[in-house]
């Protein structure tokens, strides 16, 4: 009963919602309503986000110290991945200020009540999943290049990346591997987490209708992705500080942005 929950959603029926066209002009309207929700009780969502700073750090201190250097850029990136089940907490907060309700960041954890906690169980695993694809695949491709040797410092993987015909390789198909990661995430979690929360559809219903708002929506969907690549460099930038306040408002905007993409129940 509870895979079959976890497909069709509590009503045991697939669910088919509507998709709305919009702009990209709704993209950015929901960023600012983000924002407005950010301001509401910024210490609050900075102390909840905190978590991607910390973990960008460790992981880097950790990959240095191991001599795994060329995995830094995959462990951080691929972090993103994850980030859409990271953010449900948030997309509570923004659930309850749209209801008037009180958004006193405890609330963040109300998810652990909802009926449809098996279904956002079962998405988290797949990002989860996703990530782990994305580090072997990473892995592989300099493996392919550079063999199985680590650069001993970081002074030697610098000049190993951007001084040997090898190393420009890298970049580019690295990156090219890394962008098919985030389209096919960003397409399949687009609106399913925040659906999850206010709905309990089923992850399939919930995953469908997030495909189908990609689709329905292509340009204004790869603006929203073109956003959230730029503000999580731009917060990677200070030791991975600036994190605490990007994440928060990233994803309180990803919850006004699934109300302008579904139609109502």
């Amino acid at each position: 009963m509870t895979a079959f929950h976890v497909m069709t959603g509590a009503g045991e029926a697939y669910a088919h919602p509507a998709i709305n066209k919009i702009s990209i002009d709704d993209v950015f309207d929901a960023l600012r309503r983000g924002l407005d929700d950010f301001r509401e009780k910024p210490s609050h969502y900075v102390f909840l986000c905190l978590m991607y700073p910390i973990a960008g750090v460790f992981l880097a201190v950790a990959t240095s110290s191991a001599n795994l250097l060329p995995m830094i850029f995959p462990l951080i990136s691929g972090f993103a991945l994850i980030g859409p089940i990271a953010a449900i907490g948030l997309y509570e907060i923004s659930k309850r200020r749209e209801m008037g309700e009180d958004t006193s960041w405890r609330h963040a954890f109300d998810v652990r009540h909802s009926p449809a906690l098996p279904s956002i169980i079962a998405g988290g695993l797949l990002l989860f999943a996703f990530f782990v694809v994305w580090l072997v695949a990473a892995q592989t491709l300099y493996s392919n290049l550079f063999g199985d040797v680590f650069p001993r410092s970081i002074d030697t993987f610098t000049a190993q990346i951007f001084g040997t015909p090898e190393g420009m390789q890298l970049m580019m198909w690295g990156n090219l591997l890394g962008l098919a990661f985030a389209v096919i995430v960003l397409a399949t979690t687009l609106v399913t987490f925040p659906m999850l929360l206010d709905r309990d559809v089923g992850l399939v219903a919930a995953m469908s209708a997030s495909i189908r708002a990609t689709l329905t929506n292509p340009i204004p969907v790869l603006v929203w992705g073109f956003i959230i690549a730029a503000l999580l460099v731009i917060g990677s930038i200070p030791l991975f500080a600036g994190l605490a306040l990007v994440m928060p408002i990233l994803g309180h905007a990803t919850w006004h942005l699934y109300r302008k993409l579904i139609g109502p129940a």
